[in-house]
């Protein structure tokens, strides 16, 4: 067995190990804490004099190998990905290793080029039209110079049936100056429950966002909950002569009444609830609330998406028991952070139809 075949099979062991055995990685922890502080420094200290005085030459040729390997990766799932759709599977079996394992999400267990060559026909036979995409970019880590780990989702896009997600784990291995797939396995995303399907319409407000006038400032961070059955919404709003008002708004699907409705909380002592309405590419909120003092006060809040970055919110029909209150103008809001997209995003909440200083 040549040096490299042997670097690789301890390398996959060792990514076996990494994802299997979850109890050495407790032991380790276990361990870490137990170290008292005088003893992890001592611990620290003894590690730094056993490293070589070229370290970081070293560190330098391995960041920048690491980034050229992580870079020849990502253009081998690239090719991957336009073979696949254009239904070639001899040329998608060419970024597989002549020993390559698939694992599907069905559980199917494909063994070798030839074999995946074949049931790659078959699929393609069988599923005229299917198509892959990434629901977003893989993670990639160098385990060793010639093996590296690749983690992510994949959307399975069909005519004639719903899309369908797989996340996957696959290893690739370089020979012959190469990256090929060595391992793939595949697990089928459960489809999503009735109350997240019906809230996908507000995934794009999940994500950071803040006020485009730093004058007014609001900043909001708005997320999933588990199985996205709700998107929790918190906020802060900063105005001058005021304290900062905080609170939660939280978003999710009410099958009784066969709407999206909300509740906020804010940290006044007031509460109130929402019923969302889509009209295009805006989203009209009737909001009732229980003002602090015990008053009632209402306003139709309006959300009205730009771009996938951008949104703004106003708020119109203000009162606070029988007085009617000046509308809010239009105030833009955008995303603090750009790595989200589509699928999933910010978030919206409603500012209190009126809130006056506190003593």
């Amino acid at each position: 067995m040549s040096n490299v075949s042997v670097t690789i099979e301890k390398s996959i062991r060792g990514i076996n190990n990494q994802l299997f055995n979850e109890e050495m990685l407790d032991m380790r922890h276990s361990f870490t804490i137990g170290l008292g502080p005088q003893m992890l420094f001592g611990a620290v200290l003894a590690a730094l004099l056993v490293v070589p005085s070229n370290f970081g030459t070293q560190a330098a040729e391995k960041t920048t190998n690491d980034l050229a390997s992580e870079k020849a990766i990502r253009a081998t799932v690239e090719s991957y990905l336009a073979a696949y759709n254009r239904a070639d599977a001899k040329a998608v079996a060419a970024h597989w290793s002549d020993s390559g394992e698939w694992l599907s999400p069905s559980g199917q267990r494909v063994r070798g080029k030839q074999a995946i060559e074949a049931a790659l026909r078959n699929l393609f036979v069988e599923n005229k039209g299917v198509r892959i995409e990434l629901v977003q970019p893989p993670s990639i880590r160098l385990i060793s110079p010639e093996v590296a780990l690749e983690e992510g989702t994949i959307r399975v896009i069909r005519p004639s049936a719903p899309p369908s997600e797989s996340t996957y784990l696959a290893i690739h291995v370089k020979k012959d100056g190469q990256w090929k797939l060595d391992s793939v396995r595949e697990t089928e995303v459960p489809d999503l429950s009735a109350a997240s399907l019906q809230l996908q319409d507000l995934a794009w407000l999940v994500g950071d966002w803040g006020g485009e006038d730093p004058g007014a400032p609001i900043s909001a961070s708005v997320t999933w909950t588990k199985n996205k059955t709700f998107l929790n919404y918190s906020f802060k709003v900063s105005a001058p002569g005021l304290d900062d008002l905080e609170g939660t708004q939280v978003i999710g699907w009410d099958p009784a009444a066969g709407t999206i409705r909300s509740w906020m909380f804010d940290s006044d002592g007031g509460f109130g609830e929402g019923i969302w309405t889509k009209k295009d590419n805006a989203w009209i909120v009737k909001f009732s609330q229980a003002l602090p003092d015990g008053r009632k006060a209402s306003a139709t809040n309006i959300y009205t998406m730009i771009d996938a970055n951008t949104f703004t919110w106003k708020s119109i029909g203000r009162k606070v028991g029988d007085d009617f209150l000046p509308n809010v103008e239009e105030v833009k809001i955008v995303r603090k952070t750009a790595a989200h997209s589509s699928i999933e995003t910010p978030k919206v909440v409603e500012k209190p139809p009126v809130r006056e200083p506190k003593k």
